[in-house]
């Protein structure tokens, strides 16, 4: 108690000096004294500080998600024609990156501590390069496929960037922010899915389907440079900011660390799959021309993510997710319905409701992992145990399984791609895959009804 006044106090003694006096700042960047619990300290300059790391790391990670994604409008411009590659093959072209993007998140995660957030921001950044340049030197007709998937699987590290960019504005806010900074900071982030396919579809009706799609490519480019001088020149490094990797070995042997996952396949994983699939079924189910509509999806499910969040605050967490998991049941079924309505405006607005689900989910199931700690900790302090020790834990293995649900969900994107490559290979339409969802989504209502909802006595009824 004594501490922190001591630390209060003598920020107003020193309310002369200069911001970098105060942040203790070092060369490259570097801020030495970071303490946004301090409300004298976050006031004078902490805010200022964590305000302009926010924006810039969104810029970051909004390229990141449109960079990671940009193969889903790059097979738009790939007529069979031309390119010779079948429906299948262009669903390849478009798991490889997300099943790349979901194994880089672990290893970004802590390469935030490792680095500092700002070097490893413009490191991220520059990393964007390499499969855009690469992709700019081969993409043309004639182009293999094995060539383009190794390509296409190296556009993977942009899914990366959203787990060092949340990790690194983790650490700049307090812990009454971070809910509405890390709300901003992931959705700035996931409507550059959205935004990627806008550009394609402004390209294609305007200079038209035929067009070389190097043309996006070269778009794109300048702006990772751009971000990645940003980032340079406006960001900076935590020494105070740590990843306690032991907490990951220890977050790895609770059940519930799988059980969010798992449910976080259904929402997060459904979301990235839906960015890479949707002009690809539009377009190989003949349902309507994916240019005008293509990017709606994204956009609303990105814009929606913090509805989730606050609906969880409101009415918990798991309820939230139960009854959102059955609303995806029954609009998949809508969905599987209106692809055989013959009804374009139908058929989009049933998918488009999907994708706002699945922004829901990812807001509210997100919202469950700190609940779940927090419920935990309460257990062992009603016992006897330390409450700030229990606060501490609940804190370091939140940020854990946060880390691990990301990469874990962002791998379902992989499976959605999957389900619908096998699906029109197998009929010629996209039945078994919407089929094979309102199955999976079922799934998961039922073990969250089961775990987190009915009554019990495991103490987590507050999830």
């Amino acid at each position: 108690m004594g501490t922190d006044t001591t630390a209060t106090t003598s920020e107003p003694a020193r309310s002369h000096a200069s911001e970098d006096e105060l942040l203790q700042r070092r060369p490259h960047r570097w801020i030495d004294h970071w303490r946004p619990e301090d409300q004298r300290f976050w006031d004078a300059v902490g805010a200022r500080t964590a305000r302009r790391n926010l924006v810039f790391s969104i810029l970051s990670e909004h390229i990141g998600f449109s960079v990671w994604t940009i193969w889903s409008v790059l097979v738009l411009f790939m007529p069979a024609s031309k390119y010779g590659f079948t429906v299948g093959d262009k669903f390849l072209l478009t798991t490889t990156p997300a099943a790349l993007g979901s194994l880089v998140r672990l290893p970004y995660t802590f390469a935030v501590a490792k680095f500092g957030g700002r070097n490893w921001t413009v490191v991220s950044a520059l990393l964007l390069l390499v499969p855009s340049v690469l992709a700019l030197a081969v993409l043309k007709p004639g182009v293999s496929l094995g060539t383009l998937l190794v390509v296409t699987g190296l556009a993977g590290v942009g899914g990366g960037n959203f787990a060092s960019s949340m990790a690194n504005i983790n650490n700049f806010y307090p812990q009454r922010l971070k809910g509405r900074a890390l709300g901003l900071n992931a959705g700035g982030g996931n409507i550059g899915v959205a935004a990627v396919q806008i550009v394609g579809a402004v390209i294609i009706a305007t200079l038209g389907a035929a067009t070389d799609p190097r043309v996006l490519l070269w778009i794109y480019v300048p702006l990772v440079v751009l971000v990645a001088a940003t980032a340079w020149t406006r960001m900076d490094n935590l020494t105070e900011a740590t990843n306690d990797s032991g907490a990951l070995r220890e977050v790895a042997r609770h059940r519930h660390t799988w059980i969010i996952s798992f449910l976080y396949i259904g929402t997060f994983g459904s979301f990235i799959g839906f960015g890479f699939a949707f002009g690809q079924v539009l377009a190989a189910s003949e349902v309507a021309h994916p240019v005008y509509v293509v990017w709606l999806g994204a956009f609303v499910g990105s814009l929606i993510r913090p509805v989730g969040g606050m609906l969880a605050d409101r009415f918990r967490g798991s309820t939230v997710t139960l009854w959102n998991f059955v609303a995806m049941t029954l609009v998949s079924g809508a969905v599987l319905a209106a692809s055989h309505s013959g009804s374009v405006p139908l058929f989009v607005a049933a998918f488009t409701v999907l994708f706002a689900l699945t922004g829901v989910g990812n807001g509210s199931v997100y919202k469950m992992i700190p609940a779940i700690f927090h419920a935990r900790g309460a257990v062992r302090i009603a016992a006897g145990a330390d409450l700030e020790q229990e606060a501490f834990q609940a804190r370091r293995l939140s940020s854990a399984l946060v880390g691990v649900a990301g990469a874990v969900g962002a791998f379902g994107g992989v499976l959605v791609q999957i389900a619908f490559r096998q699906s029109f290979l197998s009929l010629g339409n996209g039945d078994a895959a919407y089929i094979a969802f309102i199955a999976f989504y079922a799934v998961c209502a039922a073990v969250t009804w089961a775990v987190y909802v009915r009554p019990t006595r495991n103490g987590l009824d507050g999830v």
